[in-house]
Order: structure tokens, then sequence, then C-alpha cells
């Protein structure tokens, strides 16, 4: 498949992907919901390191492994601890907002890729896929007057910012992805694999600090959703990183494509968690459609 309809079934799997961590936070601890969900996606990927291992050239190409120099390690470690903050920001945010607000605020992260894009990778969207991109914003204005009638206000609730941070950490990691895959020819299964050991890395000393009591902290309930956060994950991601290595893909409509997840969380939001004002917020999310359509059009 080319990269558009890779960018967007990563954004279908992605859209189950935030109603599973939905499911998962509500009223529920968030450390050890994140700790756990990596610690599946990375238990996949040892296992399959492992089969590698022991039974080489027996497995597909595209769950194969290279093996990487420390300098190697250290440049996915560092995608990795990007993705850590920005989890950390965006989980506790997903917990005390609606599915149906977190997700489109988090569609504003074309913008910020746009722009890191234009600056660093040197792309060059087209005028229409800028308008794409724009109008996403702009619909995204329009979605918080709608909050405030459920008592969301943008520009003094800390779990908005909290949010707004987590989504600019996730547009530098897109941009790191490109150079990665595009630049530094790092493969799918690679970068996949160890983001995902590392991921666990950084959040197994959090998770402890919980257990520990280090901090006041909630109660845990164990949740099936819990590892369909990994699985959902891992899928989306893989077809992802598979839209990125591509060389004619331009990570700033990959990342504007993949934001069409909002429009299955929002839906996912009002069907499954019943959540109010669903109407009135369907004009915002017909304009994040109509930025998503524009940018594929471009």
């Amino acid at each position: 498949m080319n990269w558009i309809e890779a960018s967007l079934l990563s954004a279908f799997l992605l859209g189950l992907y935030d109603l599973c961590s939905k499911h998962s936070v509500r009223a529920n601890a968030v450390l050890p919901v994140l700790f756990f969900s990596t610690l599946c996606g990375a238990a996949v990927w040892l296992v399959l390191l492992t089969a590698d291992l022991f039974f080489p050239r027996q497995l597909p190409a595209t769950l194969v492994t290279d093996p990487l120099t420390l300098t190697q390690h250290l440049q996915l470690f560092l995608k990795s601890g990007i993705v850590a903050a920005s989890w950390l920001c965006t989980y506790f945010a997903v917990k005390h907002l609606p599915v149906s607000i977190a997700a489109p605020v988090r569609a504003t992260s074309p913008l910020w890729t746009l722009v890191g894009a234009l600056g660093i990778l040197c792309e060059r969207p087209t005028a229409m896929q800028i308008l794409g991109v724009l109008t996403t914003i702009a619909a995204f204005v329009g979605l918080s007057f709608v909050g405030k009638r459920e008592g969301v206000h943008f520009h003094r609730d800390k779990w908005i910012w909290y949010l707004i941070a987590g989504t600019m950490l996730g547009a530098v990691s897109s941009l790191y992805d490109k150079y990665l895959l595009g630049r530094m020819h790092f493969t799918v299964p690679t970068v996949q694999a160890w983001f995902s050991i590392y991921l666990a890395v950084f959040f197994a000393p959090l998770a402890l600090g919980w257990k520990l009591h280090w901090w006041p902290r909630g109660k845990f309930h164990w949740r099936w959703s819990i590892p369909c956060i990994a699985l959902a994950l891992l899928l989306a991601d893989y077809v992802y990183f598979s839209a990125l290595t591509q060389p004619d893909a331009l990570v700033s409509v990959v990342m504007s494509l993949r934001r069409g997840n909002t429009l299955v969380a929002f839906a996912g939001g009002l069907l499954f968690f019943h959540e109010v004002n669903g109407w009135k917020k369907l004009p915002a999310v017909i304009g994040i459609l109509i930025g998503i359509l524009l940018t594929i059009l471009g």
C-alpha cells in the first residue's frame, strides 16, 4: 500500500488505541497502566528477537531487526525518552478530559510537525496541504468553545496544557522518526522493537515508585483494555513507520492524515462513554475531516 493509504489505516488503528487508553485510565492509576501496556508491547518484540536469535532466517523479513551499534541504540533510546515524556503528559490529561475533546486537541500535532518539517527537514508541502493542516487547527479552536460548556476552559485548564505539551512532544517524535527512518535508514522492525523495549525501561522505575508509595497515588485496577493498548499501538506504529520509509512520504502530511484517529475516538467516546454535547462537537470534527481531505487532495 502507498504511504497515504498506510497513513489512513494507521489513523484508524490509532483511534482504537485512543479508546483503549481512555477505558484503561478512567478512575484508574495512570503509571501502572503505562507500564503494563508498554510491557505487553515489549514482550511481543522480545519473543520475536529471541526467536530470531535461536532460529535465524526463519521469521518474515518484516519482523527481523538489524544489529545495532551503541550509538544507534542511544538514538533509539532517545526516541523512547521523547515518547515517554509525551505519554506521561497525554495519559494524565486523557484521564481527566472527555476523549471527544482530548482526541481533537491532539489533532493539532500536524501544525507543530509542519513547522518542524519546513524548518528542519526542508519539506515543501503544497498550498492545499498547508490549507488542510490549518483547517484542522481552526476546527480545534471551534472545539474549545464547545468544551467550555463541559467545564473545560482551554486557557486555564491544566489538563489541556498537559495535553498540549504531550502533543508538541509527539510532533518532535514524528520529526525524529522521519530522521531515523528516512535519513539514517533504520528499518521499521528495528525502530519499533527497540523503541518498545526501551519504553518499558523508562516506565519501570515510575511504576516501582507508584508501588512503593513514593508519592500519593490512586488505586490500580487491571482491565482487558491495557494489553489492547499495546496491540493497537504496535499495529498502528508498524503501518505508520512503513509509510515514513517510502521516499516520497512527507512527514507533515503523514501526521495530518494520522490525525484521522480523531473521528474514531469521537464516535467511540459518544457510543461507549456516553459523552455529552456530541452534536455540538460534530462541526469541529467535520472540520478536522475536511482538513484531512484537503491534505489528500493536495
